[in-house]
């Protein structure tokens, strides 16, 4: 699979999804290549970020332990990966739709990646432009489980895939709330 084919992902239900059918990669591989370098992005970046201006975000952040908050994030990731692909699948069948855990968990190892990558953003200091890329990724990722529902689970009712992304998004970004509110407390 390209990056034109991931790229079409969030915008469509007939390109790219079909040939991540085919591919079936495995979960581990996916892990391995996908979840776990892209993850430790947010990670790398609140610690650089918060090192180094994080007043710009936080008024009195400047003497928090960056480092330590950076592992619980991790690892708070790393169990909203697990969350998430276990959510999928339970939240489709609820809508009577047929998708198996390995492609729950393949969705919900795409699904992110826009979000992992709007991290970068933190190299910039700016609350509005990371505020901005942040709701522009999250948009993308939206995009990703409605079509990602769809093409997995071969259905067209965008009612039922509506739903499923309200109910995955909703509890993720309950998850991305507590991690922040983690972060500002910690």
């Amino acid at each position: 699979m390209n990056l034109v084919s991931l790229s079409k992902l969030p915008f469509s239900t007939t390109q790219g999804w079909p040939e991540l059918e085919k591919i079936h990669p495995g979960l581990l591989k996916v892990f391995a290549f996908i979840v776990l370098p892209l993850s430790l992005l947010p990670p790398g970046m609140l610690y650089y970020a918060g090192s180094n201006y994080s007043e710009v975000f936080l008024k009195g952040a400047a003497g928090k332990a960056w480092g330590e908050i950076a592992v619980v994030f991790f690892l708070a990731e790393m169990l909203t990966f697990l969350g998430m692909g276990w959510l999928i699948k339970q939240v489709a069948e609820s809508n009577q739709l047929k998708i198996d855990y390995h492609d729950a968990y393949l969705l919900a190892a795409i699904a992110p990646i826009p979000l992992w990558l709007s991290s970068l953003g933190l190299l910039v200091p700016s609350l509005a432009f990371n505020a901005g890329l942040s709701l522009a990724a999250l948009g993308l990722s939206c995009g990703i489980i409605y079509h990602g529902v769809e093409g997995l689970c071969h259905t067209l009712e965008d009612i039922t895939a509506g739903a499923i992304v309200q109910t995955v998004i909703g509890v993720g970004l309950i998850a991305w709330a507590l991690l922040l509110v983690m972060v500002m407390l910690w």
